[in-house]
């Protein structure tokens, strides 16, 4: 067994408690310096490697993100002001005119968006959707000026899973570099810089702070040449965090395993419910042997999280929305992460053009908090009373 000293053989969640830590005696948690200038005594000083600026962040910033980097196996991550910011920074830092980037059909709403008319309209990069299940295929779609793949798995609202380790390792033999919205796993249901992934992106909004009162971004980066490119993007863009909201997400990433392990157990206990109901067809849960992406997700992931979809049989979005009104316990709100459970109709927001979404009836996403899932089951029994009677 290894020494409970060395820091390469400790899991998770010791790191998590451990890392970012004052070194000197008094208390655990850094400072909050609340700080936009640093004066020094000597001008010969100002244009050294110390800090400049407190936009540049303070030693709450420092650790929040060494924490990170502790657990995912980074050289260095930068921490921006929400997890779109974060999403984004990659194209911005890879993507010049004339060049290419392929992006998955299932990417998050806004990045999809940033892409298509940011990049796309106004500074003349082609994008170009492909399907999240091409796996090594991707190779295929790769040209001489593809500037970046960008990868979100599962897939945001549809969940597809998708084989990261093929699609990196046709990126790297072509000396293309790669993002992935990471903020599913958070960081600890997947290592995406070990499936070769450059870029780990994440919205601290979510698990990591865990409260839904606080925004944040990380992107952890899988070397320093790459960090410091990342870096320079965001610099010069203006991002900002401030050192409370660093030490909100920071304090919530301390908690983030114990809170996580319940989101998954409690997700995939109503899942399983929602999966033996009538009205359901099918429930979209990589972690169920039923998705069609189950042995990837074994291969590639360690543990569940609380969110997951469900399509129910056809039915107007009418009697949609009278199911979800009708539950008592579960909010309706487009973020997820927080301990509160949340349930929204998915198919207003669905945007496909590598391949054509198709489902047997509406989308419903569920985001599972930390009540008793026993009670949601319960909750979820009286709104499908509703639905049925719509």
């Amino acid at each position: 067994m290894a020494a409970s000293g060395d820091p390469k053989h400790r899991k998770d969640a010791t790191r998590i408690a451990h890392t970012g830590r004052p070194a000197e005696d008094g208390p655990v948690n850094p400072p909050i310096e609340r700080a936009s200038t640093f004066v020094y005594a000597n001008s010969g000083t100002l244009y050294g490697k110390g800090r400049r600026y407190g936009r540049m962040g303070v030693t709450v910033h420092d650790a929040l993100g060494e924490t990170l980097s502790a657990i995912q196996g980074a050289a260095r991550t930068l921490i921006t002001s929400s997890g779109l910011s974060a999403c984004v920074a990659p194209f911005r830092a890879c993507a010049q005119p004339g060049s290419h980037v392929l992006v998955t059909d299932s990417i998050y709403g806004p990045t999809r968006d940033f892409a298509s008319r940011f990049l796309g309209k106004e500074r003349n990069v082609e994008v170009e959707f492909y399907d999240p299940r091409i796996g090594a295929g991707i190779a295929d779609l790769i040209r001489e000026e593809t500037a970046l793949i960008a990868l979100e798995s599962p897939g945001s609202l549809t969940f597809e899973v998708q084989d990261v380790p093929a699609i990196t390792a046709a990126a790297r033999a072509r000396g293309v570099k790669t993002m992935i919205d990471d903020t599913w796993s958070a960081g600890l249901l997947s290592k995406p810089i070990d499936l070769g992934v450059d870029m780990a992106c994440q919205a601290l909004t979510k698990y990591v702070s865990g409260g839904s009162d606080v925004f944040g971004g990380a992107i952890c980066c899988a070397d320093e040449k790459t960090a410091a490119q990342i870096e320079g993007v965001i610099r010069i863009s203006g991002e900002s965090v401030s050192p409370d909201s660093a030490a909100l997400a920071l304090r919530g990433l301390r908690s983030l395993a114990a809170r996580l392990k319940w989101h998954g157990e409690a997700g995939l206990k109503v899942a399983q419910f929602l999966e033996g109901r009538p009205e359901i067809v099918r429930l979209i849960h990589p972690a169920l042997p039923s998705h069609p992406d189950h042995e990837i997700w074994k291969r590639d992931f360690n543990g569940t999280a609380g969110l997951f979809g469900a399509i129910l049989k056809p039915a107007s979005d009418e009697a949609v929305n009278a199911f979800i009104d009708a539950l008592e316990l579960f909010g309706c709100g487009f973020s997820w992460g927080g301990f509160e459970s949340l349930a929204i109709h998915c198919d207003p927001q669905i945007q496909r053009t590598a391949v054509p979404w198709t489902a047997e009836g509406p989308l419903v996403r569920f985001q599972i908090g930390l009540e008793d899932p026993d009670d949601l089951i319960t909750d979820l029994e009286q709104g499908i009373r509703k639905l049925k009677s719509s």
